[in-house]
């Protein structure tokens, strides 16, 4: 069941940023409480449409994440991507008010535990990532994502000297009428979930 999220108070920064703490809050606890089987179920449709409707083979290098909170898991794709003679980069927060940094990775690496017990790459070998695959909390039609409000990814973005094709990976239950952008926010180029890639084909 979709999680009941009214619209902000008004469209000042402050009102918007405590709705997005509760919209983010929401979408959270709906996405950990629809049980294992149903959410492995999502995930696993989530990930067809991706495989479907991106060509990962395309791109060299690919930044992924090591999935946290119900998030969809996308480090089986990484193997694969690897075997064909790809390159993953997994994000690397190393400073809390500085763009992320991909850091090469590969299955069975050393691992480490980085900011809130993250698991990155034991050794720094950063990498620059053609497309990115970027967890969603929650977004909307107009491809902005809600994320746990940290920022890393729209500064990484923003500050890139080359910007990675990105793809917003996440659940239909996130949609929400706006995320209610603002300047600082960075849109996805596709969003796939569960149910829908978009944007959406027009209709025949």
């Amino acid at each position: 069941m979709d999680p009941e999220i009214s619209a902000p108070a008004s469209t000042e920064w402050s009102a918007i940023r405590r709705w997005r703490v509760q919209a983010r809050e929401a979408l959270i606890h709906e996405r950990l409480s629809c049980g294992r089987t149903v959410r492995q179920q999502r995930s696993d449709e989530a990930r067809r449409r991706l495989v479907e409707s991106v060509d990962l083979g395309s791109y060299r290098t690919l930044g992924v994440y090591s999935p946290m909170r119900g998030e969809i898991d996308v480090l089986g794709l990484a193997a694969e991507h690897l075997r064909r003679g790809g390159c993953i980069g997994l994000p690397v927060v190393v400073d809390k008010s500085a763009p992320v940094e991909f850091w090469r990775w590969w299955p069975d690496m050393p691992m480490s535990k980085g900011i809130w017990n993250i698991p990155i790459p034991a050794t720094r070998e950063p990498l620059e990532p053609d497309a990115l695959i970027v967890p969603l909390v929650g977004f909307d039609r107009a491809l902005f994502r809600l994320g746990y409000g940290g920022g890393y990814y729209d500064r990484t973005l923003a500050q890139l000297a080359r910007r990675p094709f990105c793809v917003g990976l996440g659940f239909q239950s996130g949609l929400l009428p706006s995320i209610y952008p603002q300047a600082h926010d960075m849109p996805m180029d596709r969003i796939i979930t569960d149910e829908r890639v978009y944007p959406e084909k027009p209709a025949r």
